[in-house]
């Protein structure tokens, strides 16, 4: 079985602009390798496990699954938040056309992007919704919960409090402000261009 592996930043811990680098050490070294390790750890456990004796109540095969959802958002969630970073911040592409057809304004989005960065015990994440063809803001309190299933995410704020204690102690509105001016357009941009596309496919 193939091992995930972790990926390494797409810039310099010190490179981003309000968010320090000791933030994003402990950030991507730490937690996110943490995520990455455990998954390993709970993918081996599983080709192992008693699976007839599997239960819904309590059994280790319950354990470990609902466990490895957690492991494994942990890490896909962290890999698009670290490479949404890195840009200048100022928006572009057909995603910012996409977001002022979907929200009414470029303002209002951020708005509410913002706004649910703040009540996010977890994550905020604009994803693609190919359902109904528009853009999201959803939150999730965990890795494991408040994810909507078949969207694409384009953008992620990580809203844990190791993502800005170091920086800016409780002031989750001035580190949601610094990572708005540290979000990469273009890759944002890669990603729904790339969800538009498959769900077009889909059709």
């Amino acid at each position: 079985m193939a091992k995930h592996v972790v990926k390494p930043l797409p810039y310099a811990n010190d490179a981003l602009k309000g968010i320090g680098s000791k933030t994003i050490e402990i950030h991507h070294d730490k937690l996110y390798a943490g995520y990455v390790n455990k998954r390993n750890e709970i993918e081996e456990a599983l080709a192992k496990v008693d699976r007839s004796k599997a239960n819904q109540i309590y059994s280790d095969m319950r354990g470990m699954k609902h466990e490895e959802t957690f492991a494994a958002n942990g890490q896909i969630l962290h890999e698009i938040y670290f490479a949404v970073m890195g840009g200048d911040g100022q928006p572009k592409g057909e995603v910012v056309d996409k977001i002022k057809e979907d929200f009414g304004t470029f303002a209002a989005w951020e708005e509410d992007f913002k706004a649910s960065g703040m009540c996010a015990r977890g994550w905020v994440v604009l994803a693609f919704d190919p359902t109904d063809g528009r853009l999201h803001n959803f939150i999730g309190d965990s890795q494991n919960q408040g994810g909507v299933w078949g969207t694409f995410p384009v953008l992620h704020v990580d809203t844990y409090e190791h993502s800005y204690f170091i920086d800016y102690g409780s002031d989750r509105k001035a580190y949601l402000e610094a990572f708005m001016r540290n979000i990469n357009w273009d890759e944002v941009n890669r990603r729904y261009m790339a969800a538009a596309q498959m769900a077009m496919a889909r059709k």
